[in-house]
């Protein structure tokens, strides 16, 4: 089990995952709703958004500092490989 926070101020659990492929999507997923937000001038993104991916014990495994670049369209943050299961046979 994963939990995804942002860790902006003030902090607040986002929503959790149970695999590390579905908690980085549902980080894509803020940040793309995050830059819509920015290009339609919601909120204030000029300090940017910050993300944590925890474990079920609350350590953070992953951290994204996240700043909309409204000038051009939104490009996922998550990589290819990161979305690749290291274990999963080819």
């Amino acid at each position: 089990m994963f939990e995804i926070w942002e860790t902006s101020e003030p902090a607040r659990l986002i929503s959790d995952a149970g695999s590390l492929k579905v908690a980085l999507e549902k980080v894509d997923t803020m940040c793309r709703l995050r830059h819509d937000q920015a290009v339609a001038h919601v909120g204030d993104a000029a300090e940017g958004y910050h993300f944590e991916i925890r474990d079920h014990d609350g350590k953070a495994l992953a951290r994204l500092s996240y700043v909309p670049d409204t000038t051009r369209a939104y490009q996922s943050v998550v990589v290819e490989e990161m979305r690749e299961d290291p274990h999963a046979s080819s």
